[in-house]
């Protein structure tokens, strides 16, 4: 099939690449010259594992190809992807549709036959419709059909998610549409991956509903953790205990310094200020946001009382990007953590592997090339990402390397008694230090 993806960013060119892994011929689209002109070379402006060489594959193969130019793209395309970003709206927490509305305007001038037009970007409920009222208003005489085809890509995990998902949520109000969006997902038929049809309402809410769910998973066992410190309780052992339950389930539900990323902060928010106007207000998911946001706070008092205090002290924090295997800074809890502790006195030096460029543009610290020369001369240690390489740290090493034997584990990467007998001041989240 000919599909158009609007928008090149971790959404649309995740999906468009992993598309025409699926056989079919992909455009994307993006109006930044210098992303363009980087993929058509075989850069890639984000880091995902894997990316570059499916991009390189199928690019090599003439089934993924790259453009400024929206028309030609959308002007011969069966099926056409709206996946540019949906951030928060500065000042009301709404998602900011700007860039979904303007490419509709966009995609309705060029339409000339029968296209189904999907909404891959996270949106609220309703924009569906919005977007159809805006292209027969732009051009009454266009023959489209609306689809919601939300993703559920993890950072870090994203190409096995995509050919390999849980499930596949598609909304969509007629039976060709219907037609349209099997065929583009007919190899994970083949599968027999679910693929859930709906209406494009219900397919809206699923992706907000999803993540508002897990965010509350992660908030929930970070609160269990607060309680586990003030009883002597091990988190990691209630965790186990709960995620056994079939109904619970063990995912999401590891104790840290809070959730950040590109889709858990703003969708919750999204769907608090969504709820509220219609009158039906999430005040679970409210209490979520405002436990989250505390959290990070929270998480840099622990670890300056950790330290004594930090003023004057230098801290080697090992991670800063929000997960592993991603250099995705957005809302990271390094962002609050991090100030919080340069304010108080202290001075960072930081190690993470992938992260340091797009760190650098919201943190000035010392960055280092690798883990232990962080480690050199410094008052103690920060595992704020749980990157594999920080997994197995050769702990003599380490503790030779620090003025002094303190590590502050926000991840539960070491056992505490491994820590004791490699001679640390080892403080984790929700377990006996």
């Amino acid at each position: 099939m000919r599909i158009a993806m609007i928008g090149t960013g971790y959404v649309g060119l995740v999906s468009g690449a992993c598309l025409s892994e699926f056989g079919h011929q992909i455009i994307c689209v993006d109006k930044d010259p210098a992303k363009i002109a980087t993929l058509t070379q075989g850069g890639i402006p984000i880091y995902e594992p894997g990316l570059v060489e499916i991009v390189a594959a199928n690019a090599k193969s003439g089934r993924l190809s790259f453009t400024t130019d929206l028309k030609e793209a959308v002007s011969n395309a069966e099926v056409i992807f709206i996946g540019v970003g949906t951030p928060s709206r500065r000042g009301d927490g709404h998602a900011d549709l700007t860039y979904v509305y303007a490419a509709a305007e966009e995609i309705a001038k060029a339409l000339t036959g029968y296209t189904v037009i999907v909404t891959k970007s996270t949106v609220p409920v309703g924009t569906s419709r919005a977007i159809e009222k805006i292209i027969k208003a732009t051009r009454p005489d266009a023959q489209f059909d609306m689809a919601s085809n939300p993703e559920f890509l993890r950072e870090g995990s994203a190409i096995e998610d995509f050919r390999r998902p849980d499930r596949v949520v598609i909304g969509c109000d007629t039976e060709r549409a219907r037609d349209v969006m099997r065929e583009v997902y007919r190899p994970l038929f083949l599968n027999e991956t679910p693929i859930l049809f709906t209406g494009r309402e219900t397919s809206e809410l699923i992706k907000y509903a999803a993540n508002a769910f897990l965010a509350t998973k992660i908030t929930f066992i970070n609160e269990m953790a607060d309680i586990c410190e003030k009883v002597g309780g091990d988190v990691q052992d209630v965790a186990r205990g709960i995620g056994l339950d079939g109904r619970i389930g063990k995912k999401f539900l590891n104790a840290g310094p809070g959730y950040g990323g590109s889709c858990f902060p703003k969708d919750t928010l999204a769907l608090i200020r969504t709820a509220s106007e219609l009158g039906a207000p999430s005040r679970i998911v409210e209490a979520v946001v405002a436990v989250n946001d505390r959290r990070k706070l929270d998480m840099a008092k622990k670890i300056e009382a950790a330290f004594g205090g930090v003023k004057g002290k230098t801290i080697a924090v090992l991670g800063l990007t929000f997960k592993p295997n991603t250099d995705d800074m957005r809302d990271a809890p390094s962002l609050v953590i991090l100030p919080y502790l340069q304010e108080a006195g202290a001075t960072i030096r930081a190690f993470d592997p992938e992260g340091h460029k797009e760190a650098a543009k919201h943190l000035t610290l010392t960055y280092c090339s690798n883990a232990y020369e962080a480690l050199t001369g410094a008052d103690g240690v920060v595992l704020l990402t749980e990157w594999n390489e920080f997994r197995a740290l050769d702990l003599p090493r380490a503790k030779a390397a620090l003025k002094s034997p303190v590590m502050v584990d926000l991840r539960n990467v070491y056992r505490p008694a491994q820590m004791a007998e490699a001679g640390f001041q080892y403080v984790s989240v929700g377990r006996s230090s």
